[in-house]
């Protein structure tokens, strides 16, 4: 809980809660901010740098520049895009569901937003695009 304004605001990631700060925030999946970090001029030897640099490598589910071009792409297309947030977006992309079931279990806001098809059809293109990538 933050007081925000003389108002104590509850956060809660499960009901998409996430305070104001992030209230018009765009959210980057993992493999997006591997990119950006990549791509960076300057050299960062900071700890912080190399933490969060280690950090997306890990977890980092599309190596393909391409590829990361292409789930967000696919991020923007109907209906998925008016259906769901950028924050549940960017949490499907980081986790790689293989069943609507399971992403609506780790992701507990999407069970009343979509249906099992349209979520499986969008989970079923972004992993054709991860098994794809070269």
């Amino acid at each position: 809980m933050r007081p925000h304004r003389g108002v104590i605001e509850e956060e809660d990631a499960s009901t998409l809660k996430l305070g104001a700060d992030f209230q018009d925030a765009h959210c980057l999946f993992v493999s997006e901010v591997k990119i950006l970090l990549d791509a960076s001029q300057r050299p960062n030897t900071s700890e912080v740098y190399q933490k969060s640099l280690n950090y997306v490598t890990q977890f980092n589910r599309f190596t393909n520049p391409d590829v990361v071009r292409e789930v967000r792409a696919g991020m923007n297309e109907e209906p998925i895009h008016s259906l769901l947030t950028v924050f549940e977006l960017a949490q499907l992309a980081n986790l790689c569901c293989e069943e609507a079931e399971e992403a609506k279990a780790l992701i507990p806001s999407l069970a009343t937003k979509i249906d099992d098809d349209t979520l499986q059809n969008f989970l079923n293109q972004t992993l054709d695009l991860k098994k794809f990538q070269s």
